[in-house]
């Protein structure tokens, strides 16, 4: 993996399933991690080649629930974030995924209770001596490329040391979200203390946090001297911001999403969801249409909402 000059789709809950990646990359993202999953619930996963799409599903054991989906056509920039408290763990649950991937990533940054309380996500950033192990250990068994995102410390100085202790395990790349664990989105990204990292520093850094529109890759790049820049809502509201020639309009990118969410068979939660972060950031959920996703108890109940049950039958009928 090259992590210079990159336009990357950050790691997001509920979002970051195949088609919405899928979707990013047509429109210009270099790097897409898929959502986090953590290590216990993966290692309750298998295996299988879906013949019918032509992916590769990682399926809780004695169930058709789709943990992880991923295709040949990401093979090259799809990033596997995991969400881990053990070394051991971490490794087993790499293993099963790594030749499927570009990329492992372990989720040091996540400030939700959930990952507090496993000593998980954020909880990490106070305890170098694991993420020592954690990195350590997948560096050593995997050929895979392994990296990690983090988020900023208590003060500057906290955040350069614990970027360097992370850049001399051996990384090739650090991802710094530029707010505090007890930051709320609506807080101001700090971009100058992204800056700080970048300086101390040889490895590549990608910096995230409050880049909406595509002059934002610019701007933030200036301001930190980031190799790459990492979006998240302003991707989830919607995916052409990676796009050059500007955005394409979100009714647009919403359906083109729905379209991919009925090609790739997505799960129907992650998909309403998705569409709802769309509805809330551009108009209501209680207007029509949000209320119409809210009813919706299938796939095909959003194929004919959105007005594509004609090509939702012709992908039916083409599956093997």
């Amino acid at each position: 993996m090259e992590y210079r000059d990159k336009l990357v789709l950050a790691p997001m809950v509920r979002v970051g399933t195949l088609p919405f990646r899928l979707l990013a990359a047509e429109y210009g993202a270099d790097i897409t991690y898929g959502e986090e999953i953590i290590d216990h619930k993966f290692l309750k996963c298998e295996r299988v080649t879906n013949e019918s799409l032509g992916t590769t599903d990682f399926l809780e054991r004695g169930t058709d629930t789709v943990v992880f989906r991923t295709c040949p056509q990401e093979r090259d920039r799809v990033v596997f974030q995991m969400g881990t408290s053990d070394a051991v763990r971490a490794l087993k649950a790499a293993q099963l995924v790594c030749n499927d991937v570009a990329a492992i990533d372990i989720n040091m940054g996540c400030p939700k209770s959930f990952s507090l309380s496993g000593g998980m996500g954020a909880a990490l950033l106070s305890k170098p001596e694991l993420i020592h192990d954690i990195l350590t250990t997948l560096r050593r068994n995997l050929d895979t490329t392994v990296t990690c995102k983090i988020r900023l410390l208590n003060t500057r100085q906290d955040t350069v040391e614990l970027a360097r202790r992370i850049e001399k395990i051996g990384v090739p790349a650090l991802a710094v979200h530029g707010r505090k664990v007890k930051d709320r989105p609506r807080d101001p990204a700090m971009w100058d203390e992204i800056a700080d990292v970048v300086s101390a520093l040889s490895i590549p850094v990608i910096a995230n946090g409050d880049v909406f529109e595509y002059e934002d890759f610019k701007r933030i790049k200036d301001a930190t001297g980031a190799a790459s820049v990492m979006v998240a809502r302003g991707a989830m509201w919607n995916a052409s911001i990676f796009c050059p020639k500007g955005k394409t309009p979100w009714e647009d990118v919403k359906r083109e999403y729905v379209r991919k969410s009925i090609l790739w068979d997505n799960d129907l939660k992650s998909t309403k969801q998705t569409i709802k972060e769309m509805i809330m950031h551009y108009s209501c959920l209680e207007f029509p249409e949000g209320k119409g996703v809210n009813k919706c108890d299938t796939i095909a109940d959003l194929a004919k909402l959105y007005g594509e049950e004609e090509y939702y039958n012709f992908v039916l009928s083409n599956r093997n």
